[in-house]
């Protein structure tokens, strides 16, 4: 058995970010993810006037519930759309001009529901180019709060960002949605929001979120679970092969770990216990229909092992997918054609029939690192796949090849 020990989460570590420069206090985070999305939400909170010190193992933030200590600023926001989404919305609780701008992939993916929002709540924020697309300007003066409907259905970023808003507004704030995808993200976001002192209930699909403002304290995160999902995959993909990762448990945070109660119908060993999960090959992967909605972000990672199994393996209600870092569901099709493998695919899913995959192919990553680490698991058994840019991981796991050799090379 292999012990591997998984980078922390990019959403729970975003959300940290947001909630540790919102809170009286000091925030210690103890084991944060160290990547390029999360370093540019951390630089993005330095440019606001956030003081923000990073050290191996914990990054401290002062935290400032009054909002930005700088009157004006420019934010890049790079890639991340945590960090493009959130800060805006962070800004807008204080006082002051405040520009964002972001990558060209970041440009193309949507915000126009989370800005309409925030303009309902009277945010005077406008758009530098594209209606609902970043750059965007805001001219922040607090915000009061109030009730409003949103559709989530593209995101559940957009929620997200609204309900870290509520404790700051004067007079609390209500959310109505319409449509909401990912919805344990939202869990992630409820469950984080209370441990920094938040009053908030859902009723319905209505979420109410009191104006207590936030309190600081040493908060711990956890392992990735999306990131873990591609050694879960290898260890029920290759004969002999099982895999723990610790610090996911029945207590986890994530939805993402929900990803292995997939392996398991698919006929792998899987065991979660308190503190760690484990997945275990039996030799064997069969084919499925599974609704993916709630756990998109490793719909790429079943792709990727659906060759392997001995039926079709049918993914459906990934809408949403085809407006992450690139259109997530095309790109496992045409990628998974190139390997010769038989694909359908719809406006929503994706079926994969059972082949074997053939090399050599150069895998098209669209610039997407959940492509690259999915596809990486099908390259065990496909000689001779390679990537047009393998350091894409660097996004969310830049240490990830050599992680995952090493990985692959221990018994």
């Amino acid at each position: 058995m292999t012990v591997i020990d998984i980078p922390g989460s990019k959403s729970v570590t975003a959300r940290a970010l947001f909630l540790a420069a919102a809170a009286e206090g000091t925030t210690t985070l103890l084991r944060p993810l160290v990547s390029d999305d999360t370093e540019g939400f951390a630089e993005g909170l330095a440019a606001l006037g956030y003081a923000v010190r990073r050290e191996p193992g914990a990054w401290h933030i002062e935290g400032r519930p009054a909002g930005p200590g700088a009157e004006t600023a420019d934010v890049y926001c790079r890639d991340g759309a945590t960090t493009a989404r959130f800060l805006p919305t962070l800004a807008a609780a204080g006082h002051g001009t405040y520009r964002f701008d972001a990558s060209a992939q970041m440009r193309r993916r949507p915000l126009g529901p989370l800005t309409t929002a925030l303009r309902t709540l009277g945010v005077d924020l406008r758009h530098g180019g594209e209606e609902g697309h970043h750059p965007l300007d805001v001219h922040a003066r607090g915000v009061k709060g109030g009730a409003l409907t949103l559709d989530a259905g593209q995101s559940s970023q957009y929620l997200t960002a609204l309900l870290l808003l509520g404790p700051l507004t004067a007079e609390g704030l209500d959310v109505t949605v319409t449509d909401l995808v990912s919805e344990p993200y939202v869990e992630i976001t409820l469950a984080m929001m209370r441990s920094f002192g938040a009053e908030v209930r859902q009723e319905g699909r209505t979420y109410r979120v009191a104006p207590t403002g936030y309190r600081a304290r040493t908060y711990g995160i956890e392992p990735d679970a999306s990131t873990a999902s591609y050694f879960f995959a290898a260890a029920a993909l290759e004969p002999g092969r099982s895999v723990t990762v610790p610090g996911l448990g029945t207590g986890a945070l994530q939805g993402d770990l929900a990803f292995v109660d997939v392996l398991r119908r698919m006929g792998a060993d899987v065991e979660i216990g308190a503190d760690a999960t484990t997945v275990r090959s039996t030799g064997t992967l069969r084919g499925l229909t599974v609704n993916m909605r709630d756990i998109s972000d490793t719909m790429p990672t079943l792709a990727a092992i659906a060759p392997f199994a001995d039926g079709p393996v049918r993914i459906e209600d990934v809408a949403n997918t085809r407006v992450k870092e690139c259109d997530r569901l095309d790109a496992c099709a045409e990628n998974l054609r190139r390997l010769g493998i038989t694909v359908r695919t719809g406006p929503d899913w994706i079926e994969i029939h059972p082949g074997t995959p053939a090399g050599p192919v150069e895998i098209a990553t669209h610039g997407d690192h959940r492509i690259v680490m999915s596809f990486a698991v099908t390259a065990l058994r496909t000689p001779g796949v390679t990537f047009d840019d393998p350091g894409c991981v660097k996004k969310t796991f830049p240490d990830f090849h050599r992680a995952f050799d090493t990985f692959v090379r221990t018994p």
